[in-house]
């Protein structure tokens, strides 16, 4: 009998889960927490991932996302493949494959699934803002109409709306950019509307190339796990 990979003290045992409302079809998405007090010199090596540079809680949020995707894409594939990091840093997925890893405040998942299924999927973890921090942030993270939209809620729901917009912008970038290669951002994109399902539309305001002319709507999906907002930007082949 082959021993079990190993892993490391520093991330909790992987979580095979559908989190979101919506199930997509043939995805996979692994999850785990991550303790940077925990990472060990060694973790990497045993682990068999390449270890980046940057200080403990950059090399074990790597760790950790790097663990999940290779699980994602084991039971997607059955092959243990680790992502390489691009030179735009992207994690570079195996032929037939589009995925998305994403990481912070101590969570770390990845989502993969086959192309003949999704063009692009994008996964973002964001801890929640605080009131005062939405409040410095909004102006660069939402279009004029989205802070129109806004204003028009109770004070105590402005932070919660702020944070699930950077968070589905960060979503829709990491589910676009594999197939426009172009940097975007959060002013060139919008979000249209969202329901207490945890489905959400958003539309761009510049074109990103002829296939991805302004106006074009994608559709997401979210999820609040305790004090994180869990978003997904999936485009269909």
């Amino acid at each position: 009998m082959n021993p079990a990979p190993y892993h490391p003290a520093c991330c909790s045992p992987l979580q095979d889960h559908w989190p979101l409302p919506q199930l997509m079809a043939g995805c996979q998405l692994l999850s785990c927490e991550f303790d940077p007090l925990l990472l060990q010199a060694a973790d990497f090596q045993l682990a068999g991932i390449d270890q980046p540079k940057g200080v403990a809680k950059r090399q074990n949020e790597f760790l950790a996302g790097r663990l999940c995707a290779r699980q994602a894409l084991q039971q997607l594939t059955g092959d243990a493949t680790v992502p390489a990091v691009g030179a735009d840093r992207a994690p570079c997925w195996p032929s037939g494959v589009v995925g998305s890893i994403s990481h912070g405040d101590g969570w770390a998942g990845a989502v993969v699934g086959r192309q003949a299924d999704w063009r692009g999927l994008g996964l973002d973890i964001e801890r929640l803002l605080s009131p005062a921090r939405a409040q410095r942030l909004q102006a660069s993270i939402l279009t004029p109409a989205e802070l129109q939209r806004l204003a028009q809620l109770p004070v105590e729901q402005q932070a919660w709306l702020v944070s699930l917009t950077f968070s589905l912008k960060e979503s829709l970038f990491k589910a676009l950019y594999p197939l426009v290669r172009q940097q975007f951002y959060f002013q060139d994109a919008e979000l249209l509307g969202y329901d207490p399902a945890g489905f959400a539309e958003l539309q761009l305001l510049r074109g990103l190339g002829p296939e991805w002319p302004a106006g074009s709507r994608c559709n997401g999906q979210f999820v609040q796990l305790g004090e994180r907002v869990l978003s997904l930007v999936s485009i269909a082949s």
